[in-house]
């Protein structure tokens, strides 16, 4: 009897830590971004915000959002899936509205901000690092959110 709760537990094996492998690069580079982003709205609201308020704005808050996205991504906690997952799905639908609306309405940005133009300005990297980051988080769910 101990043998087969054994073997059945073998069978599955232990899931790997989302903070290693490929999951290791995509925090390092989350967390890059963080610092990146944050860095660069603070001083942009601190030392010139009423010449592009919004672009500014919207370049702290997606450095706050890479921060959210980074340590949510490196936890262990019960919760930090599902905090990584909300994290990187509004980076995602942010990159594509404000990359869309940078477009279309250039106006409103006076300066680009992070999302701008995709990430135009970070060599798309915020475009395609939430697509990366939504693959590795489905492929390392746990099983309660399978």
């Amino acid at each position: 009897m101990l043998q087969a709760a054994q073997a059945r537990s073998k069978d599955k094996g232990p899931k790997p830590s989302r903070s290693t492998g490929l999951g290791r690069v995509i925090i390092a580079v989350y967390g890059i971004l963080a610092l990146a982003a944050t860095v660069r709205g603070v001083y942009q609201i601190l030392s010139k915000f009423d010449e592009a308020p919004v672009a500014y704005t919207l370049s702290l808050i997606s450095g706050l959002i890479y921060i959210l996205a980074t340590f949510s991504l490196s936890s262990a906690k019960p919760k930090a899936w599902l905090l990584s997952l909300w994290a990187v799905s509004i980076e995602l639908v942010g990159v594509i509205v404000v990359g869309i609306l940078s477009l279309t309405h250039p106006e409103i940005f006076a300066h680009p901000s992070v999302w701008s133009g995709f990430g135009e300005g970070y060599g798309y990297i915020p475009l395609v690092l939430p697509l990366i980051g939504l693959w590795w988080l489905y492929r390392n769910r746990s099983e309660r959110h399978a």
